[in-house]
C-alpha cells in the first residue's frame, strides 16, 4: 500500500536532551495506527514533527510522498518558508489535548473560520460542509453554542469537525481524550471510530488501550525515544515480546 507518513531517522532534541533517537515508520494511506508508551518516550513530540510544529534535527517526514517543512535541491535540504510549509499542512489535521476552539466564535463559526480564511472557500460553502460536519459528530444541533457551552466532548468533538473541515488526507490525534472527564471519553472515540471506518488515516497517541485494541490496525510502543515494539494490537497486546512493553502494559491494563 502507498505510504501516506514515512518516517526515516528521526530525531530531535530540546537543549541536551534527546527526545526522538532515531525514528523510523511507515503508516500506510488508511491505516490507524496507535502510539503507545509512558509519559516523555517522545509520542507526542514525533506527532508534532509529522505536522512541522517542531523541527526535527536530523532525518526525514514525508506525508503523501512529500518532504515535511523542507525541499531537497540539488542533493540538499532546506527549510521552506512558513507560507509553503502552511500550504503543505492542507493535507493533514490535527486535534490536540485541549480543545483551542476560538472562545467568541460559535461551533459553526469554529469550524468555518479555516476553510473560508486560509483556504478561500465561499462564506455558504464553507458554512453548508461545516454543518454537514458538525452533524457527522452529532452536533448539528449546537452549531449556534459557543465553547464555553459546550461540554468538554462536545468541544473536542467540535475540534475534530474543524480539523475534518480542511479536507484533510492524514489525521493525527495528540491523547484527544486525556481532558476529558471519564464520562466524556467515549462521545469522541465514537467519533474517531467512525473515521477510521470511513478510511482516514490515522496517527494517535492515546492511553484507550480499548481503542487501540478494537480500531486501530496497528499498535506502535514508544519509549525513551525510540520504538521498542510493534505489531497487530492482538500481537502486542496478547503477546508482547520486549520486557518494556510487558512493563507498561501490566501498569495500564
Amino acid at each position: 500500500m502507498t505510504a501516506m507518513v514515512e518516517a526515516l531517522r528521526v530525531r530531535k532534541s530540546y537543549g541536551s536532551t534527546e527526545v526522538l533517537k532515531g525514528i523510523d515508520l511507515s503508516v500506510a494511506a488508511g491505516e490507524v495506527v496507535s502510539l503507545l508508551g509512558p509519559s516523555g518516550s517522545g509520542k507526542s513530540t514525533f506527532l508534532r514533527c509529522i505536522n512541522h510544529l517542531e523541527l526535527i534535527d536530523s532525518g526525514e517526514i514525508s506525508v503523501n510522498g512529500h518532504l515535511v517543512g523542507f525541499r531537497r535541491h540539488n542533493g540538499k535540504k532546506y527549510e521552506l518558508r512558513p507560507r509553503a510549509v502552511a500550504a503543505a499542512r492542507l493535507d493533514v489535521g490535527m486535534v490536540f489535548q485541549r480543545f483551542n476552539l476560538f472562545p467568541h466564535r460559535t461551533a459553526l463559526e469554529n469550524v468555518t473560520e479555516a476553510p473560508r480564511y486560509v483556504k478561500g472557500e465561499s462564506k455558504e460553502s464553507a458554512r453548508a460542509h461545516a454543518l454537514e460536519l458538525l452533524d457527522r459528530v452529532g452536533l448539528a444541533e449546537r452549531a449556534a453554542a459557543y465553547p464555553g457551552e459546550l461540554s468538554g466532548g462536545q468541544q473536542q468533538r467540535v475540534a475534530i469537525a474543524r480539523a475534518l473541515a480542511m479536507k484533510p488526507r492524514l489525521m493525527l490525534f495528540d491523547e484527544p481524550t486525556s481532558a476529558l472527564d471519564p464520562e466524556l471519553v467515549g462521545e469522541v472515540l465514537e467519533v474517531m471510530r467512525n473515521l477510521a471506518a470511513d478510511g482516514m488515516t490515522m496517527l494517535v497517541v492515546t492511553h484507550e488501550i480499548g481503542f487501540a485494541q478494537q480500531v486501530c490496525d496497528r499498535v506502535v510502543f514508544m519509549d525513551d525515544g525510540v520504538i521498542v515494539e510493534q505489531g497487530t494490537p492482538e500481537a502486542l497486546f496478547n503477546n508482547p515480546q520486549h520486557r518494556r512493553t510487558q512493563a507498561f502494559l501490566s501498569k495500564v491494563r
